[in-house]
């Protein structure tokens, strides 16, 4: 927006640098232990758990590739119902929470970061 002190970079340099301190944490959390340096977790036995970070990578691949073409309501509705269905909610709570988180989030980025998302075969319909 014009006429503020921040840019488009300001809050993705906030998470990024929130991230680093958290870092920062986590090394040093691991200094203190003498853990191994690399050591599988036990979820990483579970098929469901591997299947669900299979799910979250192939759904920001899926993002990347179609949003343009479906538009971001579509293809975060697709993706956030097939990530809750992995996770094991049920249809029934998979298709509204979906239904609502996608509306929130683009609410959110359009109307008050106004950051514009794809519209793809919505186009007509953008407000």
């Amino acid at each position: 927006m014009p006429g503020q002190k921040f840019g488009p970079a300001w809050f993705p340099g906030l998470v990024a640098a929130g991230l680093g301190l958290c870092g920062i944490g986590l090394i040093a959390a691991g200094l203190r232990e003498r853990a191994p340096w690399v050591a599988f977790p036990g979820w990483l036995r579970s098929a469901r758990a591997r299947l669900a970070v299979a799910a979250v990578l192939g759904g920001l691949l899926f993002y990347v590739l179609a949003a343009d073409w479906l538009g971001f309501y579509l293809t975060a509705l697709l993706i956030t119902v097939v990530w809750m269905r992995v996770l094991g909610a049920s249809w029934r709570l998979a298709l509204p929470a979906a239904a609502v988180a996608t509306v929130v989030i683009h609410l959110s980025f359009y109307k008050l970061l106004r950051i514009p998302l794809p519209w793809g075969i919505f186009e007509r319909y953008a407000f």
